[in-house]
């Protein structure tokens, strides 16, 4: 629905572009809506309507282009599928009576009645009496020739109507009024326009002529008529374009003619069969295809109506001697016959009768056309009996003539004739090729003289053919046999035709079979039809051939097997066959047959090859011995007939001496005596036959050897044969009776072809006494070959057939010397590895043919050094044997120069190809890491040959490995892609390293190592690949070779470490065993001396990386580090642990696990090594480069463990475990330092991550033991690390430290100050960790802390006995500490003047502390104090530290009451809320004029104890005191200043006017004059 109203509204959008637009646009638009109403189901009437309207409109304006007029008249015919009456009324209303219409109303008529048959016939009559009345009105051409076009296409229309006039949905019309109308109007047109008509409108004419003929045809009355314009039609033959539609009129009235049985003519159906075999037989032009199929379909109507005519008239014209003719003829016939047309088939003898008209035809072309003719007649079973052999005897004798004329233009050289005789040729094969010999009739035809095709040579090429043609008829025959006992029809006469002989059956089709080796089809069609063919060979070979050929076939099942093997058993079906028939006339026969085939093959073939050895046992079997001499001798003295004579009479005389060895011998031997005289020499030469030489004699033995009975062999072999070729060959190399070197190459290779073939066979019939006396002679001969071959070149094959001698002479007893197998092969390799690379020795061809033949003597040479290698290692039986001869290839195998590596590997792959015999206690593990690494080398074959090399080791070896796969893996190795040959070469590793002997890792590392250093980038990478892969897997059987390993890398090591990438394989190897191993490795690594050198270092780092070995190597170094570390005493084995912990954990392996344990003991190592030297057995003696007068620096084993312990911590910070120390960097010099230690200590505890408890307390599970420790110096560590975890609450909620604050306790009694130090500090930070401890402990830790403050010799810890005093006073009441009040008190006022800063300000915030816890008891003792202090606390205002002085303004403010001093708060509050701090001498002078007025006394103690302070080693407490004394004196009362020792102070003061200090000289000049002044007033006041 969508669809109907998408097309409505495109239709109405086009139809107002109809209207709008100008003409030249209505021409897409009538295309548009031609594909929218041919696509539409339905149309909307109100829409067909104005389409109509519009599209009939434009159809007969004159104005419009002649094409948009064309499309609106498709437009309007395309309507009538919608509404057809509509369309009709609309052009009937424009096609009237006596009114010449448009041009396309009639067109439009005409187009209606071709799509509408059956809607138009109605209106046929009334259209037709029409356009009768208009006719005549026609004057122009294009009128007329629409008329011609209605009345083709109304001629049609009534046609089909009359023939199929119940198909229509009327009752039936009178066709004949509609014939009647038709018939005026032709005969109007044929009588009044053909005679005027233009070209265009004659063809017009023509193209109605036919369809109006074919319907006029039907009626009696009109048919005379119709049949005399048909000569009209066949005069309109003239050009291309007219020819095609005469021809499809002629057919289309030809049809009819049949269609209604009428005769036509004999004049005329000879003009037919004229005009129409001439235009399928043009000479000038040829002809259109289309006409020519037309033509061809004319003949077809022809041959049905009237064969016999037909063929008389064939018969008639193929007589001419014109080519184009007989083509034509033969290939009406050939479509004739194709067509099958029943009556043709009883004119068969007349058809075969025409065919051998033109046997004798040379054309190229006739020929061609025969052939396919009798093709077709063959298929179609138009070949009879009697007469048919002719036609098959054709197609063969066209193949045998079109050889022998391709043979002349070879000559001739014409390219033309070449293609021609080559197309005869082919179609001969396509002939036989489609050859049904099983069609009706042609088994009588073809058998059996089908046979006389087999044995001619000329017919080779059809053998292929030919031999299934007979299998099948023999086929077909056994059939009918099994179902019908009488004889068949294959049994018949054969006339004049001589078939072949069994023996030529046999010789032929024995030589033929030998194809079937090299996969071609005509081989084994040769043998499959010998199958079925034992009752015409010869009746006794029925059950042998039964039984041995299906065996003899079953190597060719899908695969070509190898030309050897298949002609072994050739060669033993005929010797067997012969056996059987046992009968010498028929072997003799068969002997000749194959002598008579000599010629039909050529030399170089491999069926003359094969016909050589045939005759050669053919006459093996023949027992008739005097015809074997003869025969030998025939061919010694003619061997020229042979072909190639050496290799023919070499192959006949080898095989022939398997049953006559002595004849064969003999005749030999009197043939060399022979030919010793000149004369008969002279014979052969002046007759012009090439007789026999001395090098061929000499092939001629090696030949006769391989096939001479085993057990007479070995009887004459010394002195019958190899003497006779050692005698031929010196004779060879006699010039003037002198012997010399031959270096004739001919003669060189046959005679090392004659030993090499003797060895073969004394080596296959060679019995355990027998010994050759002759082999170390002809081994010398050999090597003397081998090294008269240049180094830089390979052009005669003398190398490589040397090789194969030596290789089968070695095998022979006596077995030599294990130097000499060294020698030979040395000097062969030495002769054929630094040869140039192939393309180089192929660039000395000149042609591509001898580059060719260079590669192939490259190929073979380097196989067969090979070969050679393999049999000589593997023959000398000893495993130290085989070593040996292993070790020649080694340099190679390592060769700078690629080609040279590639050919070591090549022949490496060879030798350990296939599973050999290997001695049992082959070592294979130094060839493995030798091999192995190559598989990613530079060149493909390199890569291939190790990996192929690498896996034959282990098969070598007897293990069983899966080979398929290896096998995929080794072909993937042809990638370029470096990547991807890692990859496989891992994979081949991972599956062979299982494998390995465990004894044998060792080698194979050494050897892997030593690849490291030297090989190129690739093979470099590929050893480490390797050498993890079996690490991986055989690493934990390495524990009894863990040390030899281990020494071999470190060996290694200084070289490597040159070679990044290797260096890195090989701390991968020491983390893999690491993994399996990690004690053993870890104790041997710690055994270098300190200070790790680089190596060292770098390989605890690589452990640490790698995730092998990570995951137990710091637990191995813990372990280590807490045996060292046993008895609190410094071991060497712990510093080397320290340092290697430094070396691992600086890498960022991760210490979580184990951090608790590690940091305790690495800080238990700083510790003990506080102040101590370097043991001697760790320091390194290596050799050190030092300047003339430089002292060797001895490390400093104490920095060495803080600088673990900082890298642990480091490590531990980046985890979460600890944080940044607040003494930064400084922390470790402050370890690291005996007097600074416990500072640092205490520091790093500081930096432990609280919210970690759990490590801490396991920390702290660690460290307790340090407090019974035997060393003093790590229960100070200790003491000082648990001081400062005291003050934190976390650890007290989830620790123990109640026993450490016992433990504290008890230090705090210790003699070692800084011990004492570290307790008491442990003791106050309690107060911030656990206040509830300090007051249940508040007495023992009262005592101990108290008793610090009398520790006058240092006062380090009278200052941390402060700090905890204070901290613990916070939390204790005046009740708490009333026992102890006085005495601290007392004590604190001693340090009041103390030179530390740390001392005094502690001092000064513990007595303001103990303000607050005085209480009733001790507050007027305090008070008395606090006068006794106040001289300090006034001076101290003024201390160097600005903490000190803060401090004392406080505890001023606090003890001020008790005092009673209110009056003072004023002057303190300047003090402490100024914006500017007051100079002393005001604030003393403030400050003493307020005391003056009631407290004078207070004044005079002040003055009394501030005597001690004028030698104070502070500058700025001189000064103040100096002031303060200033302001005192200024302010004492007369009774006071009376009471000055005057004397005295005058006395200091005179001292300090000499200070350093400037200011306190004008202070102490000041004071002076005060004084002075005071005392002026008392002289002057009565």
């Amino acid at each position: 629905m969508g669809e109907s109203i998408e097309s409505f509204g495109d239709i109405n959008l086009t139809l107002s572009m109809l209207a709008k637009e100008e003409n030249s646009s209505k021409e897409e638009v009538y295309s548009h809506l031609t594909n929218i109403i041919q696509n539409t189901e339905s149309l909307d009437d109100a829409i067909v309507q104005r389409l109509i309207y519009f599209a009939s409109k434009n159809m007969r304006d004159s104005n419009i282009f002649r094409e948009i007029r064309m499309l609106a008249g498709e437009v309007l015919v395309s309507l009538a599928a919608h509404d057809f009456n509509s369309v009709m009324y609309e052009v009937q209303s424009n096609f009237r009576i006596l009114e010449l219409p448009n041009e396309f109303i009639v067109l439009a008529l005409a187009e209606l009645a071709t799509s509408y048959v059956s809607q138009t016939i109605p209106f046929m009559m009334m259209t037709l009496l029409t356009m009768q009345t208009m006719l005549w009105l026609a004057e122009e051409e294009r009128m007329k020739e629409a008329f011609c076009i209605a009345l083709e296409k109304f001629s049609k229309a009534i046609y089909k109507y009359v023939n199929h006039w119940r198909d229509f949905p009327y009752p039936r019309l009178d066709a004949n009024r509609l014939s009647d109308k038709i018939f005026m109007l032709f005969r109007y047109i044929m009588e009044k326009w053909t005679t005027t008509a233009s070209p265009m409108h004659t063809l017009a004419i023509i193209k109605a002529h036919g369809p109006t003929v074919s319907l006029l045809l039907h009626r009696e009355d009109f048919s005379e008529y119709a049949l005399s314009q048909v000569p009209w039609l066949l005069n309109q033959y003239k050009d291309e374009e007219a020819d095609f539609h005469v021809t499809k009129s002629l057919r289309q009235i030809l049809t009819a003619a049949v269609l209604y049985d009428i005769s036509l003519p004999k004049n005329l159906r000879r003009s037919i069969h004229l005009n129409l075999l001439h235009q399928v037989c043009r000479v000038a032009e040829p002809p259109v295809k289309e006409n020519e199929l037309e033509a061809s379909s004319c003949f077809l109507i022809l041959a049905q109506s009237n064969p016999a005519d037909l063929l008389e008239f064939f018969d008639e014209q193929i007589r001419s001697n014109s080519e184009a003719i007989r083509m034509g003829v033969l290939s009406l016939l050939r479509s004739t016959i194709s067509a099958e047309k029943p009556r043709l088939r009883e004119h068969m003898t007349t058809i075969e009768r025409i065919v051998k008209v033109i046997m004798n035809d040379l054309s190229v072309k006739v020929r061609n056309s025969t052939l396919l003719l009798i093709q077709t007649m063959c298929e179609k079973s138009y070949v009879e009996a009697r007469e048919g052999w002719p036609l098959i005897d054709y197609v063969f004798s066209q193949y045998a003539t079109s050889n022998k004329n391709l043979e002349k233009i070879m000559r001739t050289n014409s390219q033309e004739e070449e293609r021609g005789e080559k197309s005869v040729q082919e179609t001969s094969l396509e002939v036989l090729k489609s050859l049904d010999p099983l069609v009706i009739g042609m088994p009588q035809v073809l058998w059996p003289r089908i046979l006389t095709f087999v044995v001619p040579a000329e017919y080779t090429g059809t053998l292929v053919h030919l031999l299934n043609i007979i299998r099948i008829l023999i086929m077909a025959e056994e059939r009918k046999k099994s179902n019908a006992p009488e004889p068949t029809a294959l049994v018949i006469s054969t006339g004049t035709v001589k078939l072949p002989s069994p023996q030529q059956l046999l010789a032929r089709l024995l030589v033929i079979s030998i194809l079937a080796s090299v996969g071609k089809l005509l081989g084994a069609g040769a043998i499959g039809l010998l199958k079925i063919l034992p009752e015409i060979i010869h009746p006794k070979l029925v059950d042998l051939w039964k039984t041995r050929l299906p065996q003899l076939l079953q190597p060719l099942e899908g695969k070509n097997v190898s030309i050897t093997l298949w002609e072994t058993m050739l060669l033993q079906l005929l010797k067997e066959s012969l056996w059987k028939i046992n009968d010498t006339a028929w072997t003799i026969q068969l002997n000749r047959d194959f002598n008579n085939q000599m010629a039909g093959y050529s030399n170089t073939s491999i069926e003359k090859k094969f016909l050589w050895k045939a005759l050669g046992t053919t006459l093996a079997y023949c027992q008739d011995t005097g015809f074997v001499s003869s025969q030998l001798k025939e061919f010694l003295m003619a061997p020229n007939q042979l072909g190639d004579q050496r290799q023919g009479v070499a192959s006949i005389l080898g095989h022939c001496a398997e049953n006559h060895f002595d004849v064969v011998l003999k005749v030999l031997k009197a043939f060399q005596d022979r030919e010793k005289f000149f004369v008969n020499r002279c014979k052969g030469l002046f007759s012009g036959k090439k007789n026999l030489s001395k090098t061929d004699i000499m092939i001629i033995y090696g030949a006769m050897a391989l096939h001479a009975p085993k057990e007479q062999l070995l009887t004459r072999v010394d002195q019958d044969m190899v003497s006779q070729v050692m005698l031929l060959y010196n004779q060879c190399c006699q010039v003037l009776g002198m012997s010399v070197m031959n270096k004739d190459m001919d003669l060189q290779m046959s005679f090392t072809r004659s030993i090499t073939e003797i060895s073969i066979a004394i080596q296959e019939a060679q019995e355990q006494g027998f010994r050759f006396s002759h082999k170390e002679l002809l081994l010398g001969y050999m090597l003397d070959f081998i090294r008269d071959e240049p180094l830089d070149s390979l052009a005669t094959p003398v190398r490589w057939k040397a090789l194969i001698a030596i290789r089968y002479l070695s095998m022979l007893k006596p077995q030599l010397s294990l130097k000499d197998n060294l020698n030979i092969l040395e000097e062969n390799i030495r002769r054929l590895l630094p040869l140039p690379p192939l393309e180089k020795l192929k660039n000395e061809g000149e042609t591509d043919k001898d580059k060719e033949h260079i590669k192939f003597l490259y190929e073979r040479s380097m196989d067969a050094l090979g070969k050679l290698l393999k049999t000589m290692i593997w023959n000398n039986g000893t495993e130290e044997e085989c070593q040996e001869m292993f070790n020649l290839l080694r340099m190679w195998l390592v060769s700078q120069r690629e080609w040279e590596r590639e050919r070591a590997f090549q022949i490496m792959a060879k030798v350990l190809e296939n599973e050999v015999e290997a001695p049992k206690n082959l070592k294979i593990g130094s060839l493995l890491g030798l091999l192995a690494p190559h598989s990613c080398d530079t060149l493909p074959t390199i890569r291939q040959a190790a990996a192929s090399s690498t896996i034959g080791l282990f098969c070598i070896k007897g293990i069983h490995l899966e080979r398929e796969r290896l096998q995929g893996l080794q072909e993937g190795l042809e990638c370029g892609d470096f990547q991807v040959q890692m990859k496989i070469s891992s994979k081949i590793a991972k599956i062979l390293s299982k494998f390995i002997p465990a004894e044998e890792i060792k080698m194979f590392l050494e050897e892997i190592l030593d690849g490291l250093e030297t090989l190129n980038p690739t093979c470099t990478k590929a050893c480490g690949i390797w050498m993890i892969a079996v690490l991986k897997e055989q690493g934990a059987a390495l524990e009894d070779q863990l040390l030899e390993i281990l020494n071999t890398i470190y060996h290694h090591m200084p070289v490597l470490r040159q070679k990044e990438e290797s260096f890195q394989f090989v701390l991968e190897a020491i983390s893999q065993i690491t993994s399996f191993h990690t004690d053993a490795v870890v104790s041997n690594i710690l055994q270098k001396p300190l200070p790790f050198d680089r190596d060292t270092k770098t390989l605890w780092k690589a452990l640490a990386e790698n995730p092998a070995s990570s995951g137990k190597l710091l637990r191995a170094l813990v372990d280590k580090l807490e045996k060292g570390l046993e008895d609190d005493t410094v071991t060497a084995d712990a510093l080397s642990v320290a340092c290697a912990v430094q070396e691992v954990v600086s890498t960022g392996i991760s210490v979580s696990s184990l951090y608790p344990e590690l940091f305790t003991l690495i800080l238990k190592l700083v510790s003990c090594t506080l102040g101590q030297n370097m043991p001697t057995s760790t320091v390194s003696w290596r050799r050190q480069v030092m300047q003339e007068g430089q002292p060797q620096v001895i490390p400093d084993p104490c920095r060495l463990a803080t600088i673990t312990l900082k890298c642990v911590q480091v490590q531990a910070m980046k985890e979460g475990l600890a944080k940044e120390s607040d003494e930064g960097e400084n922390v470790w010099s402050l370890l690291s330092s005996p007097g600074t230690h416990h500072t640092g200590v205490c520091a790093l505890a500081r930096s432990m991550a609280v919210w970690q408890h759990g490590v801490i307390l396991d920390i702290m599970d660690y460290l307790v033991l340090s407090f019974t420790s035997a060393s003093e110096s790590f229960r100070i560590t200790g003491t000082a690390f648990f001081s400062e975890l005291m003050k934190e609450p976390i650890l007290w909620k989830h620790g123990n430290l109640r026993d450490v604050l016992i433990l504290m306790d008890q230090s705090a009694w210790d003699s070692n100050a800084i011990l004492r130090q570290m307790a008491i500090r442990g003791l106050g930070n309690t107060a911030l960790g656990a206040p509830h401890k300090v007051k249940k402990h508040k007495q023992i830790m009262l005592e101990s802390i108290i008793r610090g403050l009398y520790h006058l010799a240092r006062t380090e810890v009278i200052c941390e006995s402060l700090k905890a005093l204070k901290k613990i006073l916070e939390l204790l009441t005046d009740r708490d500490v009333s026992f102890y009040f006085k005495e601290i008190v007392l004590q604190t006022r001693t340090f009041f003047e103390d030179e530390q800063d740390d001392v005094r300000l502690t001092a000064f915030c513990l007595f303001e502390n103990m303000a607050s816890l005085s209480g009733r008891r001790w507050k007027v003792f305090f008070a008395e104090e606090i006068k006794k202090s106040m001289i300090s606390f006034l001076l101290h205002l003024w201390d160097p530290n600005p903490k000190i002085a803060s401090a004392c303004r406080d505890v001023l403010i606090t003890c001020i009451p008790f005092l009673g001093l209110q009056e003072i708060y004023g002057v303190l509050d300047h003090l402490l809320d100024g914006q500017e701090f007051p100079r002393a001498r005001d604030f003393y002078r403030q400050f003493c004029v307020k005391l003056a007025k009631k407290y004078q006394d207070i004044l005079w103690i002040l003055h009394t104890h501030s005597f001690t302070f004028f030698t104070s080693s502070w500058e700025v407490i001189r000064g103040a005191v100096v002031k303060l004394t200033d302001a005192i004196v200024l302010n004492l009362t007369t009774q006071y200043v009376e009471l000055l020792d005057k004397d005295e102070l005058t006395t200091r003061l005179q001292a300090l006017r000499r200070d350093p200090c400037i200011s306190v000289q004008r202070a102490a000049e000041a004071a002076l004059q005060t004084l002075l002044k005071r005392c002026k007033e008392i002289s002057t006041t009565p």
